[in-house]
């Protein structure tokens, strides 16, 4: 089969109260436990963001007492971590974060009455405000008389039931993020200097937090007489290498604002359910679940139509793509992070500085930010796997299509996965992404394939007779059952770098999820995996989401709704297809030059019916933003995620 190439110019608020009945609540599992991040208890929980009254508060602990959960504290966790005594069933650990002074007269007589252990975050910078001083707390100087005094926190101490985690020392406050002027969380993010305009170097950054963690143990351990075990990161915001930091300074226990169970094997990226906006019981009860309805409604979008060589129009572009994200609602916007300008599916340069690419702007770190905070949306950062604008023919994946090993013409120009050098240019982009820029997930461009001509490179065929296969492309499509093992090779190895990408850029940014794009061949023909090395049950296997490209106008479908039946048919017969797949619809008709869009009516009516078959997944690819294309007021109601009752 001849691969078509395609030529692209770009292809926390909790949910409403469910009255659940008693029971209902289901536990973690073995090893798992749930955990809880409260802030502010008073008696004005409804009207202040994080708070919960002590009215509520009280509910939350008595049905959870009822329905079965036991209280834990951090001894249970690492006991249950070194195999020194199992987690009791529906184990739950309470947290209480920033060190409200209403910890000690409303919570502490809570706990003592309950006899639940919880655990209390300090910022040790706040502690230390003069007892007539402010801190600021959001931008907002706040009195040093709403925390605890040390005083306060030793008798709580004393009771046997608190523990005390550092917040950090001076990092629970925004820092200047990129060029723009955009502010984000401290610990995470490398600061932009307008003086120099520069950013923070590797080695800066890891002596500011290190310096800075350090300090919170130190003061700790001068105040309380111990150091702290807990790390509980400010807004929830964290990576690896701030993980290694905390374990390092003696905190092998850290925890985030990932909705999900904690795990005794992962106590350095303990996941908490944030209460907010004085949460009733039915809503806990919900959350402890852990399995909400979960519907993907994505918007695919080109960041190089964002981008405009004036300033000023790229910021009205941002505003229009802003405005029409926030209208429409999706959940999600697969964002551009790569620039493409002639339209080759090739990164030509990056929106992201970076050690190996002309960065065309420094763009990708503003949208990202401001598509999360202005409209709402989880942002993955689109990105190639192997188009990449570097390297040299010993580099480049090779096709022995016509005869000769040479780059295939009618494919992308792709770099080698076989090629150790090819590997680590990649790696290092995916690293300076991951640092430079706030997003929420990886999704991987459709350029991860190798067709059954592929791939001669001397580095992937001295692979393939490592693995006893031969060193001749031809001599292995002579042999059926080598043709076979050749596949799943390059289909193993391609998944296995994509994972290792995943990795790198985890090391900055986590949490992250992950989505690849999947052509449609591969699971409506059995035989397809050989021409692209893309397999759907690998993709369930090793991605949050295959983000499946199903567009019947790019695969020549006569019949675009049978298309669709068919290939929602195919994905729902796979095990766990239709829970993870993204059914990718497109809205531009390549098929002609200049493109034209396909109409919005038509769109409406091809997710329509994806959603009357039952995916639980879809979008489109591209958003016109600038021409408002498809028709927001036609298909605003489909793709909006407000139509469902959960959103994650």
């Amino acid at each position: 089969m001849r691969l078509m190439p395609l030529c692209r110019r770009g292809f926390l608020a909790l949910p409403a109260a469910l009255a659940l009945p008693r029971g209902t609540a289901a536990q973690p599992g073995p090893g798992r436990f749930a955990a809880l991040a409260y802030h502010e208890v008073g008696d004005d929980g409804p009207t202040r963001h994080y708070s919960i009254s002590e009215s509520e508060l009280v509910q939350h602990l008595s049905f959870l007492r009822q329905d079965g959960w036991h209280f834990v504290d951090v001894d249970a966790l690492l006991a249950a971590r070194d195999g020194r005594r199992p987690l009791p069933d529906k184990a739950v650990l309470l947290s209480f974060d920033d060190g409200y002074n209403d910890y000690y007269t409303r919570v502490l007589p809570l706990m003592q009455a309950f006899r639940a252990p919880a655990v209390f975050a300090l910022v040790t910078g706040w502690m230390e405000t003069p007892p007539s001083g402010t801190f600021d707390y959001g931008g907002t100087p706040t009195p040093r008389s709403a925390l605890l005094t040390w005083a306060q926190a030793r008798e709580m101490q004393r009771s046997g039931l608190c523990e005390f985690a550092s917040h950090t020392h001076d990092l629970h406050h925004g820092v200047l993020a990129n060029p723009q002027g955009n502010v984000q969380p401290a610990a995470i993010t490398r600061i932009w200097d307008p003086a120099t305009a520069q950013y923070e170097s590797d080695a800066a950054w890891t002596r500011r937090v290190e310096q800075d963690l350090g300090r919170a143990s130190a003061v700790m351990a001068r105040e309380l007489g111990r150091r702290p075990r807990v790390m509980v990161w400010p807004y929830g915001r964290y990576n690896m290498e701030l993980v290694g930091i905390a374990r390092r300074l003696g905190m092998p226990v850290a925890m985030t604002l990932d909705p999900e169970p904690g795990r005794v094997d992962r106590l350095g990226t303990v996941g908490r359910i944030l209460t907010m906006g004085d949460p009733r019981v039915p809503d806990i009860s919900r959350q402890l679940r852990f399995d909400p309805i979960v519907r993907d409604r994505v918007l695919h979008v080109d960041l190089d139509h964002v981008y405009d060589s004036d300033p000023a129009q790229s910021a009205r572009n941002l505003d229009a793509l802003i405005e029409r994200v926030a209208f429409l609602g999706p959940s999600h916007v697969y964002l551009q992070a790569y620039a493409d300008p002639d339209g080759d599916g090739v990164a030509d340069a990056l929106y992201f500085p970076n050690r190996h690419l002309p960065m065309r702007a420094d763009l990708f770190n503003r949208v990202a930010w401001q598509l999360s905070t202005r409209a709402g949306v989880q942002v993955f950062a689109w990105m190639p796997v192997l188009a990449f604008k570097l390297g040299g023919p010993e580099d480049l994946v090779l096709s022995v299509r016509d005869g000769s090993a040479a780059p295939d013409r009618e494919q992308y120009r792709r770099l080698s996965p076989f090629s150790a050098r090819a590997r680590g240019w990649i790696g290092e982009i995916y690293e300076d992404l991951a640092k430079y820029a706030p997003f929420a997930g990886l999704l991987f461009h459709d350029d991860a394939f190798l067709t059954d001509f592929e791939d001669a490179n001397p580095a992937a065929l001295a692979a393939y007779r490592t693995e006893g296969l031969p060193g001749d492309i031809a001599a292995i499509r002579a042999d059926r059952a080598a043709m076979a093992r050749w596949t799943a090779l390059k289909t193993r190895t391609l998944t296995a770098f994509t994972l290792e990408l995943t990795e790198r850029a985890r090391r900055w940014r986590a949490p992250l999820r992950t989505a690849r794009n999947l052509y449609a061949q591969p699971v409506l023909n059995p035989n397809a995996q050989e021409w692209f090395a893309q397999s759907l049950p690998d993709f369930l296997a090793n991605y949050d989401r295959a983000a499946l490209m199903a567009m019947p106008y790019m695969e020549q479908a006569r019949n675009p709704d049978r298309f669709l039946r068919d290939l929602y048919t195919r994905v729902a017969a796979t095990p766990g297809g239709i829970a993870k797949t993204v059914f990718e619809l497109q809205a531009a008709d390549w098929r002609r030059q200049p493109a034209r869009s396909v109409p919005a009516q038509t769109l409406r009516t091809q997710l329509r019916l994806l959603q009357r078959l039952g995916a639980h997944h879809m979008g489109w690819y591209p958003d016109d933003f600038i021409r408002g294309l498809p028709d927001a007021r036609i298909v605003q109601d489909v793709i909006s995620s407000r139509t469902f009752p959960f959103r994650r």
